[in-house]
């Protein structure tokens, strides 16, 4: 099929499978729309008006209902539970995944590694390493589509959302938004570029920068976050060090997961869910900072260990 391919080369751990759904779904499609094409062809032929011929009036053969019922529920139960385990495993994210940033605007992608390294409408990943994509919109929605991973997830604006995909080959994939978000949706194109892990090594340590953790510690004191949830007399605000990953019990009942979410949800619109205990005194910090500044908060209070405020 070189130089005609009717698929995107086959480049993650969930691509196969994926694959293999398709043909399937697809197989059984075919199958019955020619067996019903010629069934319809056969009685329009057998019982056409010249012939003179009647068919049989049936009124009921059992045998005949159970088999029209009971095969296409097979078959949908099939593609079901095919689906839905491939559904399932696709959305589990392994323990070591590495953790990349992204953000999506009219019209690119914004890529933060690890350490801090930034790019624009290319992804340097390496290969054989589960990688966890956090993504957000900074206008409206987005869709990340990478089609040699067999991966897509629709980006919104206001709201962390996250993937993952293993690269298994080398090479230099295209990168779509797959949602149409304006004038120039169709110029919002980039690439995956899959590295050996020490080539990858090499390129990520090139650059010399802040990584997400100093720069979020940096703005949690710029924006005097500290005076609040500060241990000791200061503190009016919980403790956030150990915090990412649990509940936390609300005012007026209930208790919310901690995540990326959660702590964005608590900088651009603080009073839409108390800590029970606390009083309502944190201001909004919406239009003060970008979706990159919280992205970089987010990673400091992620990194802040059990007791540190």
């Amino acid at each position: 099929m070189i130089g005609f391919p009717l698929f995107p080369e086959v480049a993650s751990t969930v691509a196969s499978g994926v694959d293999l759904l398709y043909f399937f779904l697809t197989a059984v499609t075919a199958f019955f729309s020619t067996l019903i094409c010629a069934l319809i062809f056969y009685f329009s032929v057998r019982y056409r008006r010249s012939a003179r011929r009647t068919a049989e009036q049936v009124h009921e053969v059992l045998g005949l209902e159970i088999a029209w019922t009971v095969i296409p529920f097979m078959f949908t139960l099939v593609m079901f539970t095919w689906g839905s385990s491939l559904y399932i495993a696709n959305s589990r994210v392994p323990d070591h995944a590495m953790d990349i940033y992204v953000v999506g605007r009219q019209w690119m992608w914004k890529v933060q590694h690890p350490n801090g390294r930034r790019e624009i409408n290319e992804l340097h990943v390496p290969i054989g390493q589960p990688v966890k994509l956090t993504l957000t919109s900074q206008d409206v929605i987005h869709s990340f589509f990478i089609p040699a991973f067999r991966v897509k997830q629709d980006v919104l604006p206001g709201r962390y959302v996250s993937m993952w995909f293993q690269p298994t080959r080398a090479g230099d994939y295209h990168l779509f938004c797959a949602e149409y978000c304006g004038t120039y949706h169709s110029g919002m194109i980039g690439h995956v570029v899959v590295m050996q892990p020490e080539d990858f090594e090499k390129w990520l340590g090139g650059v010399t920068t802040e990584s997400p953790v100093q720069t979020g510690e940096k703005l949690f004191s710029d924006f005097n976050c500290v005076n609040c949830h500060a241990t000791g007399a200061r503190q009016r605000c919980p403790q956030l060090g150990g915090l990412y990953g649990t509940d936390v019990p609300l005012e007026g009942g209930g208790t919310a997961k901690f995540d990326e979410n959660y702590i964005r949800e608590s900088i651009v619109m603080p009073n839409a869910k108390i800590v029970k205990g606390y009083p309502a005194v944190m201001p909004t910090y919406r239009g003060q900072l970008s979706e990159e500044q919280i992205l970089d908060l987010i990673a400091y209070i992620k990194s802040l260990s059990p007791g540190k405020g």
